[in-house]
């Protein structure tokens, strides 16, 4: 695999589009999360009421999730992801209006989370559709993953910067401006394909986990994805009372919080740019085991510099994400690609908040250093044991389309 790797992922005309919607949606997404934080605050002079709205980024997330995956395969790609877009904008257009009250804020802070795991869902399962399910794919996977995490880097800065110009409200109008040029780039840049599971009937939500989680390899695929980052975030979580505690100051905190999320872009390029699809697939195992054993070094209490060293490391081993999502795609039926795309999409956020929990509830009895060398260390046996649990379900392939869709079963499959 060359260099030019990812620049060949750029020759597919569909996929400019979408990266280009991906990347007005992410921005729009950190913007309107600033921008409301500090609206909201204005309006009530409360901090809690402030941090509840950064809150509600991530607790619905569950909720619409479950809710909605069904629709990710019941209705073609392009249309569900016009809606969400569309939602979106029209979210924070309401937004925008001098008279919504803080309440009105806030729902429609939860409405815009609710949709986002579909949206998500929906477009890296319509990846597989423009790229194939091959390696191309999995790159396309890689460079939205990338334009998230430099998001992360970036995107409060730049948020923080456009409200010394810009009144929130202000700002939540180029929000809902981007939603539009992105609903606007994929009703135009994308082609319509059919649903996936047009003629399979309605299914439940219920129906829909069972789906996608009742198969052995595919939930133990799932749960690869899921549990590293129930660890993996517990560092940035206690990050703050850390760095206080070892005598850090605010800019030294800020170069960690951005340690990791560089760690994982790094590892990402070279894994894109210098690794084979073998390879990829071959550094999955050793490098989701490697992933949380650097946090085993916060149990000597360390100082800055090697506190640097520790992240990158742990944000390097998510170079084995690639191989995973091969292996994902190849495991999960086209019938089911939306609504495991979208659980696992739900997965993650929920995992990453669950872990943000816990890590803060172990820190109210224990040390800060042994919280996250613990973390390391449940997170390797995790990993570990779902390592084996893959090796038992074997490498079966995807589903027999008799499993997918029956005639008179409500989800078409058979637990496994």
């Amino acid at each position: 695999m060359t260099s030019g790797s990812y620049r060949a992922v750029f020759h597919v005309a569909e996929f400019r589009p979408v990266f280009v919607a991906h990347l007005l949606s992410v921005l729009g997404l950190v913007v309107a999360e600033i921008s409301l934080t500090v609206l909201v605050y204005r309006l009530t002079g409360s901090p809690l009421m402030s941090a509840l709205t950064f809150a509600l980024g991530f607790l619905p997330y569950m909720l619409g999730g479950t809710l909605l995956a069904p629709l990710a395969d019941r209705y073609p790609a392009r249309r569900v992801l016009v809606v969400c877009d569309l939602v979106c904008a029209a979210c924070a257009a309401a937004m925008v209006l001098p008279g919504t009250p803080v309440a009105a804020l806030l729902v429609l802070r939860c409405a815009l989370a609710v949709v986002a795991p579909l949206f998500q869902g929906t477009r890296n399962a319509s990846l597989a559709d423009i790229l194939g399910p091959g390696e191309a794919y999995v790159l396309g996977r890689s460079l939205l993953r990338m334009v998230a995490q430099s998001a992360q880097l970036t995107g409060f800065g730049l948020g923080g910067v456009l409200l010394v110009f810009v009144p929130p409200r202000g700002a939540l109008a180029l929000t809902a401006a981007g939603f539009l040029a992105s609903a606007l780039l994929l009703r135009f840049g994308t082609r319509r394909r059919p649903a996936r599971a047009a003629g399979a009937g309605r299914t439940s939500p219920l129906a829909g986990l069972r789906a996608v989680l009742g198969h052995r390899r595919i939930r133990a695929l799932t749960l690869m994805f899921w549990l590293p980052s129930l660890f993996t975030v517990v560092p940035e979580a206690l990050m703050t009372p850390y760095a206080e505690d070892v005598g850090a100051g605010t800019a030294v905190l800020g170069l960690l919080m951005c340690a990791m999320p560089v760690g994982t872009i790094a590892g990402e390029l070279w894994a894109g740019s210098a690794l084979s699809a073998r390879s990829r697939s071959r550094i999955v195992a050793p490098f989701a085991v490697a992933g949380t054993l650097p946090l085993l070094g916060y149990a000597l209490r360390p100082g800055t510099a090697v506190l640097l060293v520790l992240l990158v490391l742990t944000g390097l081993a998510h170079a084995h994400t690639l191989g995973l999502d091969q292996w994902y795609v190849d495991a999960v039926p086209e019938e089911l690609r939306g609504r495991a795309m979208t659980l696992l999409s739900t997965g993650l956020m929920t995992a990453q908040g669950t872990g943000m929990a816990l890590a803060g509830l172990a820190a109210e009895f224990l040390p800060l250093h042994l919280v996250v060398a613990g973390a390391g260390a449940l997170g390797a046996v995790c990993v570990l044991l779902l390592l084996a649990e893959l090796r038992a379900a074997g490498r079966s392939g995807p589903l027999p389309a008799s499993e997918v869709v029956g005639p008179r079963s409500e989800t078409g499959l058979t637990a496994k």
